[in-house]
């Protein structure tokens, strides 16, 4: 089983509430504990459970790759500490852009940034996820990382992407992107969408078609057959 249609507490907009990789997946505490456990088992990651920035909107404040998870300075000492605890490696980021999951789209390759982060802050990004960084829009919109999400396979990416745009976005991260929708058209993938290479959590006001993109796009499809 590598797909799970759900909602948190009846939002389907499930990706605000998380931040996953390949390594593990973080999820607000307001999410109940038995869909937790299925999100874990469809990822394949463990789930921790934990608030950020007193919210449990872990997927807007969150970005990341697997060398480093980037947090915004507004973010509580106590819940630093429980990433100490949890042995993750954070980045404690100063910026007038707190909303770092929706402003930075990123992977192990590269780093797309709002452009309204500051020359100094870019910096600073680049050199805790150990990535190239440029600033660039999607669909001429800095919120980057609301509006793309990808694994190490490929990409989704929204569905007004402009072809200068899309082919930055594909040369900078290394990897095929694909415009589409989610959560019956939304173009804010992010907020649909949680996945590693194992497996996606979708928002359950997704329609058939959406989630076989899905499937098909991020290279799960291909992925299983290869595993027979």
């Amino acid at each position: 089983m590598h797909v799970l249609k759900t909602n948190f507490n009846g939002n389907p907009n499930i990706g605000l509430y998380g931040y996953c990789n390949n390594q593990y997946c973080l999820l607000g505490r307001e999410i109940d504990v038995d869909i937790a456990r299925q999100v874990s088992k469809v990822l394949d990651v463990p789930v921790h459970q934990l608030n950020m920035c007193g919210t449990s909107l872990l997927g807007v404040f969150l970005a990341g790759n697997s060398r480093k998870l980037l947090v915004p300075e507004i973010a509580f000492d106590y819940e630093l500490k429980t990433l100490d605890k949890l042995g993750i490696d954070y980045e404690v980021v100063q910026a007038r852009l707190t909303a770092l999951g929706n402003n930075l789209l990123c992977n192990d390759t590269g780093c797309l940034a709002n452009p309204d982060f500051s020359a100094e802050q870019k910096k600073r990004i680049r050199q805790a996820l150990g990535v190239s960084l440029k600033p660039g829009t999607i669909a001429d919109l800095g919120t980057v990382g609301s509006i793309a999400v990808l694994n190490s396979r490929a990409g989704m990416i929204h569905r007004d992407v402009e072809s200068a745009e899309l082919q930055k976005v594909e040369e900078l991260l290394d990897l095929r992107f694909h415009p589409s929708t989610i959560n019956m058209g939304s173009p804010y993938l992010r907020s649909g969408l949680l996945c590693t290479d194992h497996g996606f959590v979708v928002g359950d006001t997704s329609g058939g078609p959406e989630i076989v993109n899905v499937d098909e796009e991020l290279g799960y499809l291909e992925h299983a057959k290869l595993k027979k």
